[in-house]
């Protein structure tokens, strides 16, 4: 599947969480559901997905993780947050750059309305 093919299962995904759970929950909460979802749409999902970072070449595992990666090529960070800020849209750029992953989707679940709290994030896609 093409990176735009599973940005659309996520999204509907997402959509089905958020209608079935609305705003206000923990990010935990979400993220189950959305494991789950995802998991119901037959797709690869990673869970935690540590990304060390390459420093001269040397290879440290800093502790950065990833909420959910899909097939090894979308990047879903889920947040449950007031607003979306830059320093989460950095986050996610970031995961990008350290994974080679060309999409992410940048999901906060604390809205009223869902397609008000997502953000397509894309690294030469």
């Amino acid at each position: 599947m093409t990176e735009n093919e599973l940005s659309r299962i996520v999204f509907d995904c997402a959509l089905k969480v958020h209608r079935t759970l609305g705003p206000g929950l923990l990010e935990s909460a979400y993220k189950e559901c959305m494991t789950y979802e995802l998991l119901n749409a037959d797709v690869y999902i990673e869970r935690q997905k540590a990304l060390p970072i390459i420093y001269e070449s040397i290879k440290l595992d800093t502790g950065y993780r990833v909420d959910l990666m899909i097939e090894r090529k979308v990047i879903i960070e889920l947040k449950a947050v007031e607003a979306l800020t830059d320093v989460h849209l950095a986050q996610i750029m970031t995961y990008l750059r350290l994974s080679g992953c060309r999409l992410g989707l940048l999901i906060n679940f604390n809205v009223t309305l869902l397609k008000n709290g997502m953000r397509r994030v894309v690294n030469n896609l």
